[in-house]
């Protein structure tokens, strides 16, 4: 039996399945990155001829079931490390999914409602509303910016040079442009959908003139040299207190083979030391002494308890050299049910559910390093995936930007590799190398032209050193930040008002 000779409901069901199980293919390990440009082609052309309501359900479904390819990687981590049993692991990603497929289902009934009057004019809006979802979904409860459909093409080195100009949503503009361009060939006059065509591939066109063009520039003058290690410490063994002295010694022993490559400075991972470093004089002398020997000024991550009471923890990056702690950022935007349990009153007993939650502080600040050996600032964790937060280091003087993470809690999943996909957008966004150091992997060096210049493979321990260019120019999207997701949300606004105004007319 055939698909067309399906009943429509099967059929449209099939369809976006398939579709949206592709699209959660795109991004790591499977990158299939030129899946994106067709992929959302059959939502946008389902939304157009749905009524509102269906269009909402079926961007719902749609939407799930790409989240849940995309976040798979989230049940290794609940089966590994929470008391909850398989199957229900998969209901904690559901969840997530669902949650994350409402900003689809909006989009969906935005274009299905809009085009109820002119289909023409939510063609022509379908990116703006995609990139104001988008930018909603990064931003409020806390944020989840996982996922945006700009990341997938990380690796395509002339699509990603607009980040310049607009940051990783310019890239899910052009991507959904063109994506509505082809919706239009399905639902439109032939004259009318060759005029879309030519406007999404003349802006296609454009991104990858400017991104060819902006590969030839010269690198940057100025340089350092930064070492970056990868212990590979399983996460059961991280703060096992009988592990501890081993876990000092293969972090000493990694710093003194780095020291010998005579680096600039030495970047430990998120949460390297064994102990809360201010709480363990004898460890914060060895590694001061350490540091003196090498005449390298060390980078080291670590929970960080200050004498109040009760104590509060942080999350907290320290600059050591012969003189002890220069410097220290404590981590500002923390990991909902990993490091604070978002309505704490009334949900507090999820707590129980996993080792990997705790209750930490957040940081009150974008504290830049002065250097040694230049201003850096210093993202942990997730904080590299919210754009708005490495511009406030840039803007704050830093020349390169340190990722220091722990992500031995996703295993050998596509979880790390995804974490690594967005940092090359930070770097093409202000024209900025990313030094990035990660417990398991993937640990990486990136260019200001988003390009890996080198990776470690997952779980392998070792050092890596590479000369670092520093940071000479200000983008216009480190001058204006989130101007077009801002232009998104208008865009958006302006024309489901003058929608509804019309209606009422």
């Amino acid at each position: 039996m055939g698909l067309l000779s399906l009943r429509p409901s099967l059929r449209r069901a099939l369809v976006l399945t398939a579709t949206a199980c592709a699209l959660g293919l795109a991004f790591p390990r499977t990158n299939w990155e030129g899946i994106v440009w067709v992929a959302l082609t059959p939502p946008i052309v389902d939304a157009l001829l749905q009524p509102i309501r269906q269009a909402f359900g079926w961007g719902w479904v749609f939407g799930t079931v790409f989240y849940l390819v995309l976040l798979r990687w989230l049940d290794f981590t609940f089966r590994t490390y929470s008391t909850i049993p398989w199957p229900l692991t998969w209901a904690v990603t559901f969840a997530l999914a669902g949650y994350c497929a409402l900003y689809v289902a909006a989009f969906a009934a935005a274009v299905s409602w809009l085009a109820r009057r002119s289909i023409i004019s939510a063609l022509c809006a379908a990116p703006f509303f995609w990139v104001a979802g988008e930018w909603l979904r990064g931003h409020l409860f806390g944020g989840f910016p996982w996922g945006l459909i700009g990341y997938s093409q990380y690796l395509r080195l002339p699509v990603i040079q607009i980040a310049e100009l607009a940051g990783v949503y310019g890239v899910s503009l052009v991507i959904v442009a063109v994506n509505a361009a082809i919706a239009g060939c399905f639902v439109l006059p032939w004259r009318s959908a060759l005029g879309g065509v030519g406007l999404a591939g003349g802006l296609l066109g454009a991104t990858l003139a400017f991104g060819f063009w902006r590969l030839t520039a010269p690198a940057p003058p100025g340089e350092v040299n930064v070492a970056i290690m990868q212990p590979s410490i399983e996460q059961p063994l991280k703060f096992d207190p009988a592990f501890a002295s081993t876990t000092l010694a293969i972090y000493l022993t990694l710093t003194s083979r780095a020291g010998a490559q005579r680096p600039d400075l030495i970047v430990w991972p998120e949460t390297a030391a064994p102990s809360p470093l201010r709480r363990d004089p004898e460890v914060l002398r060895t590694l001061g002494a350490l540091a003196g020997s090498l005449r390298v000024p060390l980078l080291v991550g670590s929970i960080d308890v200050d004498g109040s009471t009760p104590p509060k923890v942080h999350n907290t990056a320290f600059l050591l050299t012969d003189r002890g702690i220069v410097g220290r950022y404590d981590k500002i935007q923390l990991v909902p049910f990993g490091e604070y349990v978002p309505l704490s009153g009334l949900i507090g007993f999820v707590r129980g559910w996993a080792e990997f939650i705790a209750e930490l502080e957040p940081g009150s600040s974008a504290s830049v390093f002065p250097g040694p050996p230049a201003p850096f600032g210093v993202v942990i964790c997730y904080e590299g995936i919210f754009p708005e937060l490495v511009r406030e280091f840039v803007k704050g003087g830093a020349r390169f930007i340190v990722n220091m993470t722990n992500d031995a809690w996703f295993g050998r999943t596509s979880g790390p590799w995804q974490h690594l996909a967005m940092y090359p957008f930070r770097a093409v966004e202000h024209r900025i190398a990313v030094v990035r150091a990660a417990n398991t992997g993937v640990s990486a060096f990136i260019a200001p032209t988003g390009k890996i210049v080198r990776r470690v493979p997952l779980y392998e321990r070792t050092t890596v050193a590479e000369r670092v260019p520093l940071r000479t120019r200000v983008t216009l999207y480190s001058r204006l930040g989130d101007w077009l997701a801002y232009l998104a949300l208008a865009v958006s606004g302006a024309s489901l008002a003058y929608r509804a105004w019309k209606r009422a007319g």
